[in-house]
């Protein structure tokens, strides 16, 4: 049977065509956009008629770059996003232990560096409170991990056990590991600790953050970063109908140090390409992580950073440039996670490299959080058609203090440089990174919007000048983020054909402002036609 949606206003995320009166879905799709007495012809008289009641229709959000599986375990975390000092941050865990006593471990997320005495997290810190319960708790950024004198020797990280390829183990002046897992340090020993788990566990995770994103009007995930294990989580989901968040997968290729074994996991993303081609859940390409972060100066930099250190890319580029050369040939879409300038220009010498060798164009190749890129090399993203995929909450003002430290008062105002690089020609596809940051895509638009923090709008904006319109903010987390994984014209836009994947806010940003985001919320959520959340 149709619906027919109206009542209130309907933002298409069609430029030419942005605002229409209403609405008709019939089953999956979207049959009719428009005037409500041409929409009332279409659905007919016996049609359901949903009357929005003033509220906004969009389209659902296309999270360009989320993490689902990590989101759902997140949720179940001491949260420490927003505990700015040691003694914050050891209250918060203290509760969590006390609300969880018959969790084997302490688990925690999201701290902030500069909470911290010399931006260092140490096991010291936290084996007064736990000396024999493990502790792990992931960075905000999600690149560094922080554990307990327990937690190591569960682990079994000894003085003697060798640092991974592109990641290290701190340790002090004797030689003993400090707690402190940068990088693949953090993912070859503790998230590949934590990841002994089973199907249920792994199940509840997906399931928890599908509520939380169908929630706050996120209809499909760009899911960066996908193993054998979410594959065949999502799979699960997807066979049994409860998978009601369209996830668009990128396969996840680590540096073994070693060409073949490399290429191999290309060639494995290729078969699983061709395996997941669901409705629900489909391969899109692989995920490369070239360097670290900017906060905790692993991110590869041309200069260093003010404290007066640097990082080496995790992929130099002699092991990057086989690798996405054979992904382009293949036709898988490369999506290279790159923040700091040196490794932006590796990431963007491997793409021109690539298509020059195999005489391709048009894979919507795409270069993940980009937060500063050299000068010279701005240009180039859209001359070689790279999708600068960016997540405007890591620019929140109340997280950028220690960011903006590191690359100093010369560097840091050119950060996250939205105009600059549109301006190239290239689509800025929005996400949030979930669970390095909120999930929720309001906020987001809304930071996008104004470069203002939505949990401190007192505080200064990064970059008012940067900020950009909030149908154009909108626009970015939608239909762009759906056509920089080939969904255009089917995802991110609400028009006939397209799939009925839409949400209703009860505030409207566009004749409101930018404060409507932060005060909307969301009252339905639509996916393929199937109401999965209402309020």
């Amino acid at each position: 049977m149709p619906t027919l949606y109206a009542g209130g206003r309907v933002f298409t995320a069609d430029l030419e065509h942005p605002w229409a009166d209403a609405l008709v879905t019939d089953g999956e799709l979207i049959v009719a956009v428009g005037s409500l007495g041409e929409c009332a012809v279409v659905a007919g008289p016996d049609c359901e008629r949903v009357d929005v009641s003033g509220c906004v229709v969009m389209p659902g959000f296309v999270d360009g770059h989320a993490h689902l599986l990590m989101t759902g375990s997140a949720l179940g975390k001491a949260q420490l996003r927003t505990a700015t000092t040691l003694e914050e941050i050891r209250r918060r865990l203290v509760e969590w232990a006390e609300a969880n006593p018959y969790e084997p471990y302490v688990l925690g997320t999201s701290f902030l560096f500069d909470a911290l005495p010399n931006n260092e997290p140490t096991r010291q810190m936290l084996d007064d409170l736990f000396p024999d319960r493990p502790v792990f708790i992931d960075s905000f950024d999600l690149h560094c991990g922080w554990v307990n004198t327990a937690a190591l020797s569960l682990m079994e990280i000894t003085a003697d056990t060798p640092d991974p390829i592109g990641g290290e183990i701190r340790r002090d002046a004797s030689g003993q590991a400090t707690g402190y897992l940068l990088e693949t340090a953090l993912v070859d020993h503790m998230w590949g600790f934590l990841a002994r788990t089973d199907d249920a566990t792994r199940d509840r995770h997906l399931a928890t953050a599908m509520i939380a994103l169908n929630e706050s009007g996120t209809t499909t995930a760009v899911d960066m970063a996908v193993s054998a294990d979410d594959a065949a989580t999502f799979t699960r989901a997807e066979a049994d109908g409860s998978l009601t968040l369209r996830v668009l997968g990128h396969w996840s290729v680590h540096n073994s140090g070693i060409e073949a074994t490399n290429l191999a996991q290309v060639e494995e993303a290729a078969r699983r390409r061709d395996l997941h081609t669901g409705p629900m859940f489909r391969v899109a390409g692989i995920k490369i992580v070239v360097d670290g972060t900017i906060d905790a100066c692993t991110a590869a930099m041309i200069d260093p950073y003010t404290n007066r250190t640097n990082a080496e890319p995790i992929w130099p580029a002699d092991m990057l440039n086989p690798v996405v050369e054979l992904a382009d040939k293949l036709g898988l879409q490369v999506a290279c996670h790159a923040i700091g300038d040196l490794a932006v220009r590796i990431a963007i010498d491997a793409i021109e490299r690539a298509q020059r060798v195999n005489g391709t164009s048009g894979r919507r190749h795409r270069i993940e959080h980009l937060e500063y890129a050299d000068a010279a090399d701005i240009p180039r993203l859209g001359a070689l058609g790279i999708t600068a995929s960016m997540q405007p909450v890591h620019c929140d003002p109340a997280i950028a203090g220690n960011w903006a430290e590191m690359l100093g008062p010369e560097r840091a105002p050119e950060g996250f440089n939205w105009p600059g690089y549109t301006s190239t020609g290239a689509t800025l596809a929005f996400g949030t990174d979930t669970p390095t940051a909120p999930h929720m895509p309001l906020p987001n638009m809304y930071i996008a919007a104004t470069r203002r923090s939505p949990d401190d709008p007192t505080l200064e904006p990064t970059r008012p000048d940067f900020a950009l319109p909030v149908d154009e903010s909108i626009v970015h987390g939608t239909r762009d983020a759906a056509w920089a994984s080939f969904e255009d014209g089917r995802l991110g836009v609400l028009e006939p054909g397209a799939c009925a994947d839409l949400v209703v806010i009860d505030d409207d940003p566009f004749a409101h402002g930018p404060s409507a985001l932060l005060s909307a919320r969301v009252r339905r959520t639509v996916v393929g036609g199937r109401v999965v959340h209402t309020a």
